[in-house]
């Protein structure tokens, strides 16, 4: 028997559909294995630089958005899109809503106990996606060659019976100017939140998950949906976790079937995605 997990709020960001690292078959198996009644996608769900220079739309794509219609019409789920910097182009609309159900919007305040927070994707406090675009499209191209050798070494690593290993992120652990610009992203945001009197700020953008507090604001990052594989949940207590997908669920799936995944499919699959780490 399938075990579905309820919460009161999912949110998701940084998919970046489109694009070659985007791991979409894993995120709609995660979609597919809780209900809520928000789901908060913060931002890059849809990678429009990608698809701009080449990048490909799969079914497995198309899949991702038909779960969350029908988290809409079977759960009556609300849907809260919200814009990050590679899909801009939804500037051309924003804001938009259909329904109660399904909004797009550029940032939301969300209650959750007795605490307002400031969701909002993040790169406002990015000079250079917000600047220096040229640059941003720049350093895109590297970051998807990154995760090209990353793919092709970790295939490797599988064959010889290793674990994963990310190369962006122990960059990111390691060089300097990295961690110095994710420590000022961080206190840009939590200044945000203050401005806008809320006790608590969640972002994404950075691919960094976390919960913690700085000063006196609870700061969270949902993380990404191409290597940490991270989503935030709040239970019906006002309680927060980060969740990571099990590389050990080991789900093979073609894409045409991904849709019609049911409960017998999730029990040979262990039924357990997410794990609090």
């Amino acid at each position: 028997m399938k075990t579905v997990k309820q919460y009161k709020t999912v949110i998701i960001s940084d998919v970046h559909l489109g694009s070659e690292g985007s791991k979409a078959k894993e995120v709609t198996l995660f979609l597919k294995s809780v209900t809520c009644e928000t789901l908060i996608m913060n931002g890059d769900i849809i990678d429009g630089w990608q698809l701009k220079k080449g990048g490909s739309w799969k079914r497995k794509h198309t899949a991702f958005f038909r779960t969350i219609l029908k988290m809409i019409e079977n759960q009556h789920t609300k849907v809260i899109y919200l814009r990050g910097n590679h899909d801009d182009f939804l500037d051309q609309i924003i804001p938009f809503s259909l329904g109660k159900s399904f909004i797009i919007q550029r940032d939301y305040i969300l209650k959750s106990g007795k605490k307002s927070f400031l969701i909002t994707h993040g790169d406002i406090f990015d000079s250079v996606t917000s600047n220096l675009k040229w640059l941003a499209y720049l350093g895109d191209v590297g970051y998807t060659i990154l995760l090209t050798l990353n793919k092709l070494y970790n295939k490797y690593r599988a064959w010889r019976g290793l674990e994963y290993y990310s190369f962006s992120q122990r960059i990111k652990q390691r060089v300097k100017e990295a961690v110095n610009y994710i420590s000022d992203f961080e206190e840009k945001l939590v200044e945000l939140a203050k401005a806008n009197q809320c006790e608590g700020i969640i972002c994404g953008h950075i691919h960094k998950p976390d919960i913690r507090q700085i000063d006196d604001i609870t700061y969270m990052n949902s993380g990404d949906w191409v290597e940490s594989l991270t989503a935030l949940v709040e239970d019906h207590k006002g309680n927060w976790e980060l969740l990571y997908f099990l590389n050990e669920n080991n789900f093979e799936l073609e894409d045409e079937y991904l849709e019609e995944i049911d409960d017998e499919a999730f029990t040979s699959a262990k039924g357990v995605f997410m794990s609090v780490v």
